[in-house]
């Protein structure tokens, strides 16, 4: 599973509660003990359970983990079960349950997308690309891989893939193309195409994969039949709008992989974090 670090947890806690909760405290319930319960408010797909839980030990309390991050699990069936004193449950839970709804979110669009890939292409497989919202790289891919994606590139640091906005400066792109093969042999070339034209000069020059953008799936199938007939090595994802209501359709076209920041993008899934005291 996706590492992701205590000192991220802690900076996330941090936020919510620099010195103290004040309301705990004239209240006057720290030491009172109690227990959260969490759980899905519908059917769906779970997540961030493991950082979840993480937190509320963070905290000191008991924690039972009942599921596991990209459980399907029914309304009302509880995740985690923590128990302690009522200030380690107040000063934590609002985050705990944060990170379960985003995560959960976007590990249920991603599981949707990946069920419909595959029921028509078993061995289609959903990447996530780097697009997600500035802050959130650690969470939002750590759920989607709980939802069954693949991650499309970590970074600009560890793969290559060229986009039109770099072939600009390098009008002699297709000869360069070769170039860089040789310089760089063990990494394998990614070249985005907007247009079957491309996308075949792209592969006639060696291109490792073909990101085909906002080709419709009958291009894409056309594209493909002809350029693995070529090059039977090649590999091609399709990228731009792609999401679970059309997943099925480029996959059924083709294409080794579905490149998509959909499932990034949507309503939190509601977790309650029941409350009660022993």
């Amino acid at each position: 599973m996706f590492f992701i670090p205590d000192s991220f947890l802690d900076e996330v806690l941090s936020e919510d509660i620099p010195y103290g909760d004040l309301t705990v405290k004239l209240l006057g319930i720290e030491n009172r003990r109690g227990q959260v319960r969490c759980y899905p408010k519908a059917d769906g797909v779970v997540s961030g359970i493991d950082p979840a839980a993480r937190i509320f030990r963070r905290a000191g309390l008991d924690v039972q983990v009942l599921h596991a991050d990209g459980d399907r699990v029914p309304k009302g069936e509880p995740v985690i079960v923590a128990r302690g004193s009522a200030g380690a449950i107040h000063a934590v839970y609002k985050t705990a349950q944060n990170i379960l709804e985003y995560s959960s979110g976007i590990s249920g669009r991603t599981r949707a997308m990946v069920d419909a890939a595959q029921a028509e292409n078993p061995r289609c497989q959903v990447a996530l690309t780097r697009k997600h919202f500035p802050g959130t790289k650690l969470l939002s891919l750590y759920a989607g891989l709980a939802g069954g994606a693949v991650v499309h590139r970590m970074g600009l640091s560890e793969s290559v893939l060229v986009f039109d906005q770099h072939r600009v400066f390098r009008p002699d792109f297709l000869d360069w193309l070769q170039a860089v093969k040789a310089q760089d042999p063990e990494r394998k070339i990614a070249v985005e195409a907007s247009s079957p034209e491309e996308a075949f000069a792209f592969a006639r020059h060696g291109a490792d994969i073909v990101q085909c953008e906002r080709f419709s799936p009958e291009a894409l199938r056309g594209f493909i039949g002809q350029a693995k007939a070529e090059r039977p090595g090649l590999l091609v994802s399709a990228a731009g709008g792609v999401k679970a209501e059309n997943a099925g359709l480029y996959a059924k076209a083709g294409a080794d992989f579905l490149v998509t920041t959909w499932p990034y993008f949507g309503r939190p899934f509601d977790i309650k974090m029941e409350i009660t005291a022993d």
